[in-house]
């Protein structure tokens, strides 16, 4: 490492030369590799070997296993869309789905980290300040939210708008008032939506078989859930919709949908780790599960569908509501502030997630819906709370 460092060092373009306007893109390389050589020289400082790089890094070294998952359940369901037999052994041809499925979402991976990056660093380069580090977490996370065929032209105009319009114009890393990679996954949703629903996307290559068996159909288990609440329900009850997608194969993730978001047990290793590194707020993870469960009892309590008599436990574990708990939701910029405010936000946006799910079949997944939504509405609930404990500390004072 120290050659690669003496290298580096050397490769450092002069302040005031002829590539000075290139320095910002070397600093980003340099000090996402090593610990940055300048220190301050007075004031009282905390010295801490984290900053916000090695920050994302830890976020991005979360999303791992759900890459790593997300790479082989694309492969077996590409395979069970070319068979047309749903009773395909989930752990046969191990070698064979792992190929197909790493030949489909790293390309997604590649092409999000490259067109975002390139993003970033223009307008480092044109505004003359450091890399910016957000886009090492966004970067990964854009992949994992979209189906695993969506075109890849698809993913680079979506990562364009996302980091322009949802990022720099509001001033960069830190200054988003939206979910950078949700709002890309919108973009997608809303301008190519044939492509981002529906019960073709979901089975990697389903789209190109000639000839699927009668009554085959590549719809995720929401999708097939949302016609619960129509007059033609695919299933006759609820249970015979658990007979096919149960509790468990959704808890370990052996369902279609979009890349990274399946395996409930990945998710949970993930957020097992920012827990313990302290980078995730528990606050808001709790309580988004406590909003979707309360939720989901509500309706089972008042039920005058299939859909609604739903298991509230159930619910939690398909679709992308615990990875939007866990990745999404907890996002420091976008999401409140206050220690109050975090329970408030956390619980409104699983309930949210919930509703819109159960209530507006034209969403199938409200995951994304609801946190945009209380993206926007943060700012207000942190400002209600600290109003309220402004009045609360008045009343003391004139009571003292």
């Amino acid at each position: 490492m120290k050659a690669i460092e003496k290298m580096m060092r050397k490769m450092e373009p002069d302040h005031h030369g002829k590539w000075a306007k290139f320095h910002p893109v070397w600093d980003g390389f340099f000090t996402f590799l090593f610990t940055p050589g300048e220190t301050t020289k007075k004031g009282s400082h905390i010295r801490d070997g984290i900053d916000l790089k090695r920050t994302m890094f830890v976020v991005v070294m979360a999303l791992i296993p759900c890459l790593l998952f997300g790479i082989y359940n694309t492969g077996h369901w590409h395979y069970v869309a070319v068979s047309g037999n749903f009773d395909l052994p989930y752990w046969d041809q191990i070698g064979d789905k792992i190929i197909y499925g790493a030949l489909q979402v790293l390309p997604l991976v590649i092409v999000s980290y490259g067109v975002g990056l390139g993003v970033e660093f223009a307008f480092a380069i044109k505004n003359g300040h450091p890399i910016q580090e957000g886009f090492l977490v966004t970067g990964m996370l854009i992949p994992l939210i979209v189906p695993a065929d969506v075109p890849l032209w698809m993913v680079a105009f979506a990562t364009v708008f996302a980091v322009v319009l949802a990022k720099e114009v509001f001033g960069g890393t830190g200054m988003n008032v939206v979910n950078v990679a949700l709002t890309a996954r919108a973009f997608l949703f809303f301008s190519y939506p044939t492509m981002m629903s529906g019960d073709k996307v979901w089975m990697s290559g389903l789209s190109d078989v000639a000839n699927s068996p009668e009554g085959f159909t590549g719809a995720t288990p929401l999708g097939e859930l949302a016609t619960m609440a129509t007059n033609e329900p695919i299933y006759s009850s609820i249970d015979a919709f658990s007979a096919k997608w149960s509790v468990w194969n959704s808890m370990m993730g052996y369902i279609p949908g979009s890349v990274g978001e399946t395996s409930f047990i990945m998710i949970m290793l993930g957020a097992a780790l920012l827990l313990y590194t302290g980078i995730a707020s528990w606050k808001i993870i709790f309580s988004f599960f406590a909003g979707g469960l309360a939720i989901g009892y509500l309706l089972n309590a008042t039920a005058v569908n299939g859909y609604m008599e739903l298991d509230p436990v159930h619910h939690i574990m398909l679709g992308g509501f615990a990875f939007g708990a866990v990745f999404m939701a907890t996002d420091p910029v976008t999401a409140a502030q206050t220690s109050t405010g975090k329970y408030i936000y956390g619980f409104l946006a699983g309930a949210m997630a919930i509703v819109i799910r159960v209530l507006n079949p034209a969403f199938p997944e409200g995951v994304m819906m609801a946190i945009l939504l209380m993206n926007v509405l943060a700012p207000l609930i942190d400002h209600y709370v600290i109003q309220s404990n402004i009045k609360r500390r008045m009343k003391r004072l004139k009571t003292a």
